[in-house]
């Protein structure tokens, strides 16, 4: 059984604080949402598992809505 992977648009993540000192799981964590230096952003589809990517690392980063460019 396949799970539905719905979009629900599309958020701007950005790195606030250093991971150094931070445990490995939350510096990878923040690699693989494709942060690399501090204020570094970027626009992902607010899916489940990047919200849940980002739930891990809170107090690293900020997260904020992206208006739709009107697709289509």
């Amino acid at each position: 059984m396949a799970m539905a992977t719905e979009t629900l648009g599309k958020i701007k993540i950005t790195l606030v604080r250093s991971p150094i000192g931070a445990p490995w799981r939350q510096k990878r964590t923040v690699a693989a949402l494709g942060l690399r230096r501090l204020n570094s952003s970027v626009v992902q589809p607010a899916n489940l598992q990047i919200l849940g990517m980002v739930r891990r690392v809170p107090h690293l980063v900020r997260v904020e809505e992206v208006a739709d460019g009107g697709e289509g």
